[in-house]
């Protein structure tokens, strides 16, 4: 084991855990003032359930011995059998447990990427439920699928360098089906939703912006020359995809917003989490510059021509952004920067690493609407999805939490 190696991923880590309360910041700026609690507390529940379930067994199942390509076992439950001194198997460099700290970060933000559709509206034990049975049936087969020992998707040559696929896809597509299935927030054809600090919305951007440089370079699993490709790579697409909103926001309104840099900067970094350590450097410019148009425009036909209420985008940036990306990936990817990857991508003149990356799409929005659809049935068992038309009037932060974000605030709501 290397001590270099161990320290930079140790970092990494924390800069990942620091995402989740990036990104409770940036919802919580974007909602209206009677859900800030209700948003940011969702985000802070997450972060304590999915630590508890992947110690218990979220791990083991996700990395643990491979069962038909889907899943792992329980071999490794509440962690038992893994050295604190000894190398795991899918890093030589670190300790296993290092290994097994990095991936809990992942598993922890994809959820709380959920509940951006879901603002205003859900029961939140209904989301508590949802999050528990989610990660169960959707990302540790997910994280298993992609990263695990004899993955299904690894072995028929699909890539994914830090989460396109397990991250992004998954919960942007879980999202939109479960706005879907909750129904608009009452009032939403006539009701002009505006961001209610963006100060808030600026600092969780900022959050998830450093974040990301542990989560893209982290997944290098060392501190290397790839570490630095994936960072260089993460910068280049964040920053070009914030200059390609701030274009589009001066086009629109004629002027830039700082919600739309804000914007622009996030869905560039989900774009460029598959790709960050398979696609050249340049490349990134094209994935960044074109991931604003293609989210902005999904946004843009969900919300207006198809009337679905996916609040804060989390499908519109997440889902379509990390779909875009895996198909970059499949275009862009060199084996000379990464040799995981079975083949060069569609520009190098080889299609099947592309072919590849269009079934692995395809699989994990097949798994995200079916896991998503049973998870909701299992939880209308115990408690309706959706609150009363009364605690959403009054707002979920009195109604589901009993307090209130600005409490001396005498003002007109927004």
């Amino acid at each position: 084991m290397n001590t270099g190696d161990t320290g930079f991923m140790l970092i990494c880590t924390a800069f990942v855990f620091f995402m989740t309360p990036g990104l409770a910041f940036f919802y919580g700026g974007l909602v209206r003032r009677k859900n800030v609690v209700n948003t940011m507390m969702s985000c802070t529940a997450i972060m304590g359930l999915s630590v508890v379930m992947w110690i218990l067994f979220g791990y083991s199942l996700s990395f643990g011995e491979n069962h038909g390509g889907i899943i792992g076992d329980f071999r490794w439950i509440g962690l038992n059998g893994i050295d604190m001194n000894e190398a795991g198997p899918y890093a030589q460099t670190i300790p296993h447990l290092v290994f097994v700290a990095f991936q809990m970060m992942f598993a922890m933000i994809t959820p709380a990427l959920i509940t951006g559709s879901l603002v205003g509206r859900v029961k939140f034990k209904a989301l508590f439920l949802f999050v528990l049975f989610w990660s169960i049936i959707v990302y540790y087969p997910m994280a298993h699928m992609v990263w695990g020992q004899g993955g299904f998707l690894a072995e028929i040559g699909s890539v994914d360098f830090a989460g396109g696929n397990v991250v992004h896809i998954s919960s942007g597509v879980s999202a939109l089906v479960f706005s879907i299935v909750l129904g608009r927030r009452r009032g939403y054809e006539n009701t002009a939703y505006r961001v209610h600090n963006i100060p808030f919305v600026a600092l969780g951007a900022f959050i998830l912006w450093f974040g990301w440089f542990g989560f893209n370079a982290g997944s290098a699993l060392g501190a290397n020359g790839l570490a630095a490709h994936a960072f260089l790579t993460t910068a280049f697409a964040s920053a070009c995809a914030m200059l390609s909103w701030m274009i589009i926001d001066v086009i629109k309104d004629g002027k830039p917003t700082l919600v739309g840099a804000c914007t622009g900067l996030v869905v560039g970094l989900v774009a460029i989490t598959p790709g960050a350590g398979f696609v050249p450097i340049w490349s990134a410019i094209l994935i960044g510059g074109l991931v604003s148009p293609i989210c902005c425009f999904t946004i843009s036909l969900l919300k207006k021509k198809l009337m679905i209420d996916d609040a804060l985008d989390a499908f519109g940036c997440h889902g379509i952004g990390g779909v875009w990306g895996g198909i970059a990936t499949g275009i862009f990817a060199n084996r000379s920067i990464n040799d995981v990857a079975k083949w060069n991508g569609l520009l190098y003149g080889d299609y099947k690493l592309f072919l590849a990356q269009i079934a692995g799409i395809l699989i994990t929005i097949a798994v995200a609407v079916g896991g998503t659809l049973i998870c909701l049935g299992v939880v209308r068992i115990f408690t309706p999805l959706r609150v009363e038309e009364k605690e959403e009037k009054v707002g979920l932060d009195v109604s589901e939490h009993g307090e209130s974000a600005y409490p001396t605030f005498n003002g007109l709501d927004s």
